[in-house]
């Protein structure tokens, strides 16, 4: 019962893609939509009887469908780990998944390649279940390049664009340098442990009487690398903002419910190894503190709406990253999930409102949107009052618990953290006073033709917003469920630290006044003084360098880019033209000794057997002087 559960949840949403891939097109469009959400609905369901199932029982579900690889004593099975982390991990890929699905069918109606749109979708939920899923780290390496490919794939789904295909081109490279960190990690988990198994190493690693910490240390570091990657920290981060090229359900699916949480996943899983690598979890929160205030510096000046959510996602994931170089697992988890629920919700509100504005993502240009879009504009000021952590919606609750670990752990990093959450409250109401206040600052015919979205649209955003106003009750300060769900997983639960007591309300009133304090900058600075952003050519000094993202993609493109493009035209005039030169001319050689020896076929039988006979007679006589 259990395989059968495992293999409908993981195969569904891959039928869909095969569905898409080969009949979408002649389905026509509703009929492709409505294929590739069912499956992914299908695949929630399932996590729910799951989670139903682990949530009464406490145990995990292992499930191993055969032997896969085995080398001298490394063997590895090819099988499924449901346990309490992947299962929850699950719920939010496949619930938040459907409706993005569901948004998707009314959202991309009008493209001529919607089922293709459809069946990529379902392809990477496919590889991101198969991620969340796997008992192994290769079974997690499936996954983890699996959703790279689907990345690369819908980052540059409109492709007649140059400039999205080289958006792509960057996701999909900048993450094969994290991958190869991960690469290493693996091969020298699996030289030490002879596994890759998660069970069995934790078995290992805690029997271990002579463990090469070192090793360990080292093993973390290439595997936190690989997360740098795929969940965009310091210095591997570039990639994600330009991921906003893709259609808009494109970047709430990467940024809110799969791609980029999974070096969080993973970080998470292996929580064993790390929690011994005491110097790598100080590098991890250090990392994670510095990419959440550069993120949130770079979105305070940015003008599309997207780029300033992308970058709030690059600023959020440091502060998981920040929690999870604390080893406060189950604190990172928490905030993966509020996360997920407003800022799939901002993203979708984001493509309500391109959408209304026939492609307009620049916030100059909009503004006044609140009559003519109420469910989007209230959807998206409760999702943008979690994220700025205002009690008591759910980012309150996952971004306290942050801060406060941080506090217990290193002031400095504590200021950091906080710096950050205050910016992220400024530039999201900034966004939200630009947006949807004063006058519409649009073109007349854009003006003309405002209006609400479908309810298609409306509706997933109605339900993100609820998950975003009470998505913290799941965690409540000194009562926390998650806590207690996540407790099996971890040697020690961070949060149980933290008892309730003055310096924690102190804090946490800190905490509040500094959101609160953004907002207000926000309200007076774009609301009361009615201030509109400067036009590019006119942006100076700091702004300049924050909105050109501190020129960091033109470093990377001077150090990197610049230098293997000349090597390549070296290599490509010079080296490849000269051994093409040598092998062909080895060539012409053989040419030309073919053609001297076809003159010896005269066709005389007669010359053929005097020649015979002359060879045998040197052969014979060589064996005879020989002796």
């Amino acid at each position: 019962m259990d395989t059968n559960l495992a293999l409908i949840l993981v195969l569904t949403p891959l039928l869909g893609f095969l569905v898409n891939v080969f009949f979408g097109k002649s389905l026509g469009k509703t009929v492709s939509g409505a294929i590739g959400t069912i499956a992914v609905a299908i695949s929630f369901v399932v996590s729910l009887l799951l989670f139903n199932q682990i949530t009464s029982t406490g145990k995990g579900i292992q499930v191993t469908l055969f032997d896969w690889i085995q080398i001298s004593n490394l063997k590895i099975n090819l099988g499924f780990l449901l346990d309490q982390l992947s299962v929850l991990w699950l719920l939010f890929v496949t619930g938040i998944g459907s409706l993005i699905h569901l948004y998707s069918i009314s959202y991309m109606h009008d493209d001529e390649n919607m089922h293709k749109f459809f069946a990529y979708l379902n392809l990477f939920v496919f590889f991101m279940i198969t991620l969340v899923i796997g008992s192994n780290l290769l079974v997690l390496f499936i996954g983890w390049e699996g959703v790279g490919l689907c990345s690369y794939l819908l980052i540059g789904f409109w492709h007649k664009n140059q400039d999205y295909n080289d958006a792509a081109k960057k996701a999909f490279i900048m993450n094969r340098i994290g991958d190869l960190g991960l690469l290493i990690g693996m091969f020298i988990i699996g030289s030490m442990f002879s596994t890759l198994d998660y069970a069995t190493l934790q078995t290992a690693i805690a029997g271990a009487t002579n463990l090469n910490l070192p090793l360990l240390s080292l093993a973390a570091l290439c595997l936190f690398i690989g997360a740098c990657g795929k969940s965009a920290q310091i210095p591997l981060y570039t990639w994600l903002p330009d991921a906003m090229a893709g259609p808009t359900p494109v970047s709430a699916l990467i940024h809110a419910a799969t791609m980029v949480t999974a070096g969080i996943f993973m970080v998470t899983r292996l929580n064993f190894v790390f929690d011994l690598a005491t110097d790598v979890q100080s590098v991890i929160a250090i990392i994670g503190a510095i990419t959440s205030l550069v993120a949130a510096t770079i979105g305070l000046v940015q003008n599309d709406i997207k780029k300033v959510l992308a970058y709030s996602t690059v600023s959020q994931l440091g502060l998981m990253f920040l929690a999870l170089g604390f080893g406060a697992y189950e604190v990172a988890v928490f905030h993966v999930i509020t996360h997920a629920f407003f800022k799939a919700c901002l993203f979708l509100g984001s493509g309500s409102v391109i959408h209304g504005l026939h492609g307009e993502q620049d916030m100059r240009n909009m503004g006044g949107l609140r009559k003519a879009m109420p469910i989007t504009f209230w959807t998206m000021l409760i999702s943008s009052l979690a994220i700025s952590g205002v009690p008591f919606f759910s980012g309150f609750f996952s971004k306290d618990e942050i801060l406060l670990t941080a506090f217990h752990h290193s002031i400095p990093l504590y200021v950091v953290g906080s710096v950050a959450s205050i910016m992220t409250a400024f530039y999201m109401f900034r966004l939200m006073f630009l947006t949807f206040f004063k006058e519409f600052r649009g073109t007349e015919e854009q003006k003309h033709h405002l209006h609400e979205s479908g309810s298609l649209i409306t509706i997933p955003l109605i339900i993100l917003a609820i998950l975003a106003t009470f998505g913290g009750l799941i965690s409540l300060p000194g009562n926390s469920w998650l806590n207690g769900y996540l407790a099996p997983l971890f040697t020690k639960v961070a949060g149980e630290e933290h008892h309730l007591g003055t310096t924690e309300y102190t804090l946490m009133g800190v905490a509040v006044l500094g959101g609160l304090l953004g907002i207000l900058i926000a309200y007076v600075k774009y609301f009361k003084q009615d201030n509109v952003p400067e036009s590019d050519e006119n942006i100076t000094g700091l702004s300049k360098v924050l909105y050109n993202k501190y020129y960091v993609d033109e470093v990377y493109d001077a150090v990197f880019v610049q230098p293997i493009n000349s090597l390549s035209k070296f290599f490509r005039d010079y080296i490849e033209t000269g051994l093409s030169a040598l092998v062909f001319g080895l060539g012409k050689i053989a040419n030309e000794i073919a053609f001297q020896g076809k003159k010896l076929q005269t066709g005389s039988i007669g010359l053929y057997l005097f020649v015979f006979v002359l060879g045998l007679c040197a052969i014979v006589s060589y064996i005879f002087l020989a002796q």
